[in-house]
């Protein structure tokens, strides 16, 4: 059953070097967006009353780029590697069970 890969990389000058070691692995394709989570929207802001909707997006327009994040996504077929990934991905960002590392 092909399998989707989720990795949040905290550190953004780690993930041209992520994308270039998947690539080398031969995934397929990835899907790469920017986002930010909200413990990290909240510290920014100083509020822990922050609403959802409607200013949102105003606050992410103007949020500094500290606090992104970038997730990537891959769907993986039945015979892809999968802990090969996961041993390469660690070796650039830092074993996941490690704070600030991300997660996958």
């Amino acid at each position: 059953m092909p399998k989707c890969v989720v990795v949040v990389i905290p550190n953004l000058e780690k993930v041209h070097e992520v994308l270039r070691a998947w690539e080398a692995l031969g995934v397929p394709g990835v899907t790469m967006i920017d986002t930010i989570g909200m413990a990290s929207l909240r510290q920014w802001v100083g509020r822990e009353d922050l609403p959802l909707v409607p200013s949102l997006r105003s606050i992410l327009e103007s949020a500094e780029t500290a606090f992104h994040h970038r997730t990537l996504f891959s769907v993986l077929p039945d015979d892809f590697d999968l802990e090969r990934l996961i041993q390469e991905t660690e070796r650039i960002v830092g074993r996941f069970e490690e704070p600030e590392t991300g997660f996958l």
